[in-house]
């Protein structure tokens, strides 16, 4: 072989290692989920966060969220309804890769999944009918009192001392079944996420109120199985980069009329 033929043989071979690196470089930089899909639990019933409109379509403020975080992620976000009850397990197993649904960071959970830093502040709450006699808390002795399955609202009840004298708490399988029964009179209050019943009043004309005392403030995280602090460290960097640059603001301007998300 030539010295000329060599040297172009050789030159073509630097075009294509530079190449080569470069095209790694960039995959890198998308991090570790670029093309891959993003299974993602939710409970359907659960508005304004994620719920079925008119259409069966599902819709809500996480659902937009996420769409736009696992995009940003180059990945593709897949809702999968579950039973709320189960979500820590459907994590574990590896049928969903995450939980993010209003889903509120607690201790007890924090030993089961990992959490992304808090995003949406919430409170626990009880709503009753609009001609109740309960005004505040301790009026909820001898009560009926509602809430979903599991949930954090569960965790506030049971945490507050009222719980020792309620006259019964009634589980349901998600906040629609627990407001419908506070309407037909089968409870006599519910326990509920604040943003949740926020919305629920501006878009049904039911006959409700709610306490100004509230039984627990909370903060919203979004659940990743243990040991998957790479998926982790993703999901955070692409959520606070839609924080940074006020897509996040958008998303929150749209479904609450203000920018409600943590900085």
């Amino acid at each position: 072989m030539g010295k000329k033929l060599t040297l172009f043989v050789l030159s073509l071979l630097a075009v294509g290692f530079l190449a080569a690196c470069g095209s790694t470089t960039s995959s890198e930089e998308k991090g570790s989920e670029e093309g891959k899909e993003i299974v993602i639990g939710i409970d359907d019933k659960f508005a304004p966060m994620g719920f079925r409109d008119e259409n069966n379509e599902i819709v809500g403020f996480d659902i937009d969220l996420a769409k736009a975080v696992v995009e940003k992620m180059g990945a593709t976000p897949v809702f999968q309804p579950i039973d709320w009850k189960t979500k820590e397990s459907e994590l574990s197993s590896g049928r969903i890769d995450l939980i993010w649904n209003g889903y509120t960071i607690t201790d007890e959970r924090k030993e089961k999944v990992l959490f992304t830093k808090p995003y949406l502040s919430n409170a626990q709450v009880v709503v009753t009918q609009a001609d109740s006699n309960i005004e505040t808390i301790n009026d909820l002795e001898g009560k009926v009192v509602g809430l979903q399955s599991l949930s954090s609202a569960a965790d506030a009840l049971s945490g507050n001392e009222i719980s020792e004298k309620v006259k019964e708490v009634t589980e349901f399988s998600d906040n629609v079944l627990a407001l419908a029964d506070l309407k037909n009179g089968r409870v006599e209050a519910v326990v509920i996420d604040e943003i949740v019943i926020d919305y629920y009043m501006t878009k049904e004309n039911e006959n409700f109120k709610v306490l100004e005392e509230s039984l627990a403030p909370e903060e919203y995280g979004i659940g990743v199985k243990k040991g998957n602090e790479e998926l982790l460290a993703d999901l955070q960097a692409a959520l606070d980069e839609m924080i940074a640059d006020g897509t996040a603001a958008d998303i929150s301007e749209k479904w609450f009329g203000e920018d409600l998300l943590l900085k």
